[in-house]
This record gives C-alpha cells, sequence and structure tokens, in this order.
C-alpha cells in the first residue's frame, strides 16, 4: 500500500494515477471520493480505514460509498479489488489510523501559490470559497500528526 498524501494543490491526482500506470496491477484510491463534505480531513483517515484498508490488508475486496459534492450526502458504492498494489490519494491518506497501513508513504510538496492555482485551475469557482477553509483544516491534521516529517520520500512538485 502506497499512500500519496500532502496539501491541496500538490500534485497528488497526478502522481497517483502516473504511479499507478507504472505499477500495473494496482487500484488506486481517490480520498476526494470519501471526503465527508468540506470540514471532513481529520474523519477521513479514520473512514478510508475501515471502508478501504482493513478489508484490503485481509486480503477482501473492499467497497466505500462515493460522497457527492453537489448534494453533500454519500451516494453510490464504489468497489475496489484485491490487487497487488494500492495507491491511496489525497489529503490525510497517511494520517493516523491510515498511516499504520502503508508500506509507503510518499509526500508531495509545493509552494502555496502553485498549489492554490492549480487547485483553483482544476474546481474553479467550486473551491475558491472552501480554499482558507481546507488549508486551516491541513494545518491542523499535519501538524498534529507530522505527517511530512514521517514520510519515506518527499518531492517538491514545483
Amino acid at each position: 500500500m502506497v499512500t500519496i498524501d500532502g496539501r491541496s494543490g500538490s500534485g497528488k491526482t497526478t502522481f497517483a494515477d502516473a504511479l499507478a500506470a507504472d505499477l500495473g496491477d494496482a487500484a488506486v484510491v481517490h480520498l476526494d471520493d470519501l471526503y465527508p463534505g468540506w470540514d471532513g480531513l481529520a474523519a477521513t483517515p479514520r473512514i478510508v480505514t475501515a471502508w478501504v484498508l482493513e478489508p484490503l490488508r485481509a486480503g477482501r475486496p473492499a467497497a466505500y460509498r462515493r460522497f457527492d459534492w453537489e448534494t453533500g450526502e454519500y451516494a453510490d458504492q464504489v468497489l475496489v479489488p484485491v490487487q497487488r498494489f494500492v495507491v491511496v490519494e489525497g489529503a490525510g491518506s497517511s494520517v493516523g489510523p491510515a498511516g499504520a497501513y502503508a508500506d509507503v508513504r510518499v509526500w508531495l510538496e509545493a509552494a502555496r501559490a502553485t498549489r492554490k492555482a492549480r487547485g483553483l485551475a482544476r474546481d474553479g469557482d467550486a473551491y475558491a470559497p472552501h480554499w482558507q477553509r481546507w488549508a486551516d483544516q491541513e494545518d491542523a491534521v499535519f501538524g498534529a500528526d507530522r505527517t511530512r516529517d514521517r514520510a519515506d520520500v518527499v518531492i517538491a512538485t514545483d
């Protein structure tokens, strides 16, 4: 299990998709599908652990309900098959209980201005009013967990 963690706009999704393509037999889980809304970063490590990491580590397929950002509720179920590699990407993917399942922890980082430009280019007006709200949660979660310090690999993406 490889976790790809870092702040919003650091390149986690792009890196995860490229890594999974290189690995071949890899399932990719995007935490954007699991966050329980704009205030849910701190809860997500427990959610991904229970719904995805524990079953896969036990050799069983996993499933989670995808969060629908427009309705603000969980929606359809997504199945995650057992594969040789599992790549979990998203802010908080190696925090707390989720970190205990990571065989390799990757931390991506970029300058704040670069990350903000990427995030707004990706999500536009839907993300703009939430940028600081999310960044404040990242400060709290990553600071308390010392996430970057525990990474096996740190990559600057700018």
